[in-house]
């Protein structure tokens, strides 16, 4: 595969930071978008361009951005902060249009989500089902969706929870087979479909972990609990309002709040589901016990910090 140049949208984040260095580390060039330099700082001691931008629904920026590269890597990031969140993922969703339309790259690859052939009903997940068919009136642009199941990082924001009450708690039912997988692998197959650019069209591409039959909710958190030393770690099943009331709590805006509740909902009813049949090639590598180790860590730094506080 000769040299290739890609723009890298949230490279200072969990999934773009993978891919670009994973781009890198095949020779290409990279044009790496974050909101914080300092967390870009590696990629440019590594070669790539570095581009910072306050808002990712800066347009002017991102079209400077995906200015003579081959493909691109664009995601919509959480907006914890923005008032309301579906307008804020528009905002997001048109200036990567535009930006595009304005450089023709020839590849896009586009981090959706499990369910995101739904248009109702799913949370923050409609929004990525937006810009799945914002990107079909992209004409000449080879589109790959990435589906990925839930993150496992989504678990690291119980940690909090837990060193304040000893319990975890979530609205997910406790029996509920939760497919999951880890955004390290997410990265990675995302800069395997750029560094590859072998897809054609606009197409989906279901992501999962590597197990066949995933862990119900309850056995999620025995497996954490015995990792940060607590086996009797307490599940608490969360109502809605609950669930409802910690977020908002946490600093979340409401309008996200609801979305997240509305996901939960979805999950709970079994009517967020993949679409294809998961093969190996649609498998990531990280088990939960591999996560599980992750989490450990995350857990002994917020142990030290509320101890040093």
């Amino acid at each position: 595969m000769s040299k290739k140049t890609y723009a890298i949208m949230g490279a200072s984040g969990q999934i773009g930071h993978i891919v670009a260095h994973q781009l890198l580390k095949k020779g290409h060039q990279v044009k790496a978008i974050g909101r914080d330099p300092k967390k870009l700082e590696d990629l440019k001691s590594k070669g790539a361009e570095v581009i910072t931008m306050r808002k990712f629904d800066d347009e002017e920026t991102l079209t400077r951005g995906f200015i003579g590269v081959d493909g691109v890597f664009a995601l919509i990031p959480p907006g914890h902060g923005e008032e309301n969140f579906p307008a804020f993922q528009d905002r997001v969703g048109e200036a990567i249009k535009i930006a595009v339309q304005k450089n023709s790259p020839s590849h896009l690859v586009f981090i959706s989500s499990i369910g995101g052939e739904l248009s109702e009903g799913t949370g923050p997940i409609k929004g990525l089902h937006r810009q799945e068919e914002r990107l079909k009136t992209l004409k000449n642009l080879n589109v790959i969706n990435l589906r990925p199941a839930f993150f496992m990082e989504n678990l690291l924001h119980t940690i909090p929870g837990i060193k304040q009450t000893g319990r975890f708690q979530t609205p997910l039912l406790p029996e509920l087979p939760l497919p999951m997988v880890s955004t390290d692998d997410i990265g990675l197959k995302a800069a395997e479909f750029l560094d590859q650019l072998n897809f054609k069209g606009q197409t989906v591409f279901d992501f999962a972990g590597p197990r066949d039959k995933p862990l119900m909710v309850k056995e999620i958190v025995k497996i954490l609990g015995n990792a940060i030393g607590k086996p009797n770690l307490e599940f608490v099943h969360q109502s809605y309002e609950e669930a409802k009331k910690d977020m908002l709590a946490a600093g979340m805006k409401l309008s996200l709040v609801e979305l997240y509740i509305e996901m939960y909902k979805a999950f709970n009813a079994n009517k967020v589901n993949f679409t294809q049949q998961i093969t190996p090639e649609h498998r990531g590598k990280t088990t939960v016990e591999h996560f599980a180790e992750k989490f450990v860590r995350e857990y002994k730094q917020i142990k030290e910090k509320i101890h040093s506080s």
